[in-house]
């Protein structure tokens, strides 16, 4: 049987994961969170009546978010759904998407559904706390003026830069060493081959929920759970996808998210998706736009994106294009290929399920 070009890429890179990469972590932390308690298990809620106007609707959303919670833990109920994940004494950080602006970002109204679902488990508003790692992104996409009061939110750098070696809000304990770099630095210096973990993940919570946005990505070719931790949570990422031909997503992403300070956290995964893009990803084009109207849940970031994945693919395919295994550049996505294979090479080290006939998805429609 012949080897697709991903199939000989993913089983390559992940040969080559010993030998590149270096993982610090010291996490006080004892049980991986990732895939967590239902590996493989997807719960997809779809309301018809989550969007008017291009704005979310709140009581669909709310029957979503509780519906969703609800099913995919198995509890009598959504307040015990939650509190079969949730805890007082629980400091609960939740990563937000604003990447795509105010036209393609995490909803307010999602938010305040999972900020109730904490406070019915018991978990205080002074331990919770929204995070993400650009500041000026997270005002620019209005997050900051969504949060009741009481709650805190968090970035660890100021604003986007290039080089993205600051060091202001990460941890010098905790950080993925891989033998990549940018172009013109120096690869002896030890910080540009580190990618450091932002101190709100290492030190001010025991446990976050995952907020994505289900979206195309260039070089990624989509960005779902992983990517949304992966390049949300440490610094110097952009030397995974320096280039449209230097491009390194595929093994960066899972080398990122398998460190256990990030993976024994990571407790809760929900992709908003009442509204997704399928290209010109990852910011929000209006022409790629489309109201998909589902929110999905999990604890298995893996099981989850290869969904996503198929998800957007369907879409194209509707719209005339390419499955994004099989993309090349245009003028709205340049890289030359897009490394979809960090979705299969993350089931490889165990942080989910990959494999679709151990994926159980259940559909619901409200």
């Amino acid at each position: 049987m012949s080897l697709t070009r991903r199939q000989l890429l993913a089983n390559s890179l992940t040969a080559a994961t010993a030998a590149v990469l270096q993982s610090q972590s010291r996490a006080a932390v004892s049980k991986p969170g990732m895939p967590g308690p239902f590996p493989g298990r997807v719960i997809a809620v779809e309301h018809p009546g989550s969007i008017v106007g291009n704005a979310y609707q709140a009581e669909p959303v709310q029957q979503m978010m509780r519906r969703g919670l609800q099913e995919l833990t198995g509890a009598p109920s959504w307040i015990d759904g939650w509190r079969s994940l949730f805890e007082k004494g629980d400091v609960v950080g939740i990563k937000v998407s604003p990447v795509g602006g105010q036209n393609l970002s995490s909803d307010a109204l999602v938010l305040r559904e999972i900020l109730a679902g904490l406070k019915e488990a018991g978990v205080p508003t002074s331990d919770i706390l929204v995070f993400n790692r650009y500041k000026e992104e997270t005002i620019a996409a209005g997050i900051d003026k969504w949060l009741p009061p009481g709650i805190r939110w968090e970035a660890a750098s100021e604003k986007y830069d290039e080089w993205q070696h600051d060091m202001g809000g990460y941890d010098p304990d905790h950080y993925m060493e891989m033998a990549l770099i940018k172009p013109g630095e120096d690869f002896n210096d030890v910080h540009m081959r580190r990618s450091y973990v932002a101190r709100v993940v290492t030190k001010r919570i025991n446990k976050f929920i995952n907020l994505p946005v289900l979206k195309h990505h260039q070089s990624a070719g989509v960005t779902i759970c992983l990517k949304n931790m992966s390049h949300g949570m440490v610094n110097n990422v952009n030397r995974s996808h320096t280039t449209p031909t230097l491009n390194a997503c595929g093994i960066f992403i899972p080398s990122v998210v398998s460190l256990p300070v990030i993976r024994e956290k990571a407790t809760l995964q929900i992709c908003d998706a009442v509204k997704a893009s399928f290209h010109g990803g990852p910011g929000g084009k209006e022409k790629y736009i489309w109201e998909h109207k589902t929110m999905y849940f999990a604890t298995d970031p893996v099981a989850l994106d290869k969904t996503g994945l198929q998800v957007i693919d369907a879409k194209r395919k509707q719209m005339g294009m390419l499955p994004l295994s099989l993309a090349k550049p245009d003028d709205d996505s340049h890289y030359l290929n897009s490394q979809i294979e960090h979705i299969e090479i993350a089931g490889m080290l165990g942080l989910g399920v990959f494999d679709d006939d151990k994926i159980k998805v259940k559909r619901l429609r409200l």
